[in-house]
């Protein structure tokens, strides 16, 4: 009987790793976000790039501890991995001041009324925040997380996106 549970719950993860396999980053690359400043940015200009993109909001506690590890990441590997932050707000004014706040120095976007959208065709199916997507050179998914970022975590998947 333990054998057989064992199998089952074998079964049930590998279908599970095979569905996150499956994770298309095309809805990310088809979106069109706006900047800090309102203005409307195509993110298929960020397509051949390793990426880390990190869905957060203002209002969120964890999503505002993991940012200066973000940050941290982002100046030992400028240049070669870009972090793109997605803030789930409705207006630029607020989360620019935000990031100027945070001293985010990567490149962050408003969703505006796509967030939630654009969260759930990623992945989030619960669209809970924060949620960060690893995306290798190649536009592939390669990891995804829900909750708070830590620099374990990011070690563990540089080696992956700077392939």
């Amino acid at each position: 009987m333990r054998k057989l549970l064992a199998v089952a719950v074998f079964g049930l993860f590998s279908a599970f790793t095979a569905a996150d396999e499956q994770l298309s980053s095309a809805p990310l690359f088809a979106a069109t976000l706006s900047d800090l400043d309102d203005k409307p940015v195509a993110l298929s200009r960020y397509k051949g790039k390793p990426l880390i993109v990190n869905f957060w909001a203002r209002w969120c506690g964890p999503c505002r501890a993991e940012i200066p590890e973000l940050i941290h990441f982002r100046k030992q590997h400028k240049g070669k991995v870009e972090i793109l932050g997605i803030g789930i707000e409705e207006k630029a004014e607020p989360a620019k001041e935000f990031a100027k706040a945070y001293e985010m120095d990567y490149p962050v976007f408003v969703a505006k009324d796509k967030g939630i959208t654009l969260m759930k065709e990623l992945g989030n199916t619960k669209a809970g925040l924060p949620y960060t997507l690893f995306i290798d050179r190649n536009g592939q998914v390669i990891q995804k997380k829900m909750g708070l970022v830590r620099k374990t975590d990011l070690e563990a998947v540089t080696p992956q996106l700077l392939q």
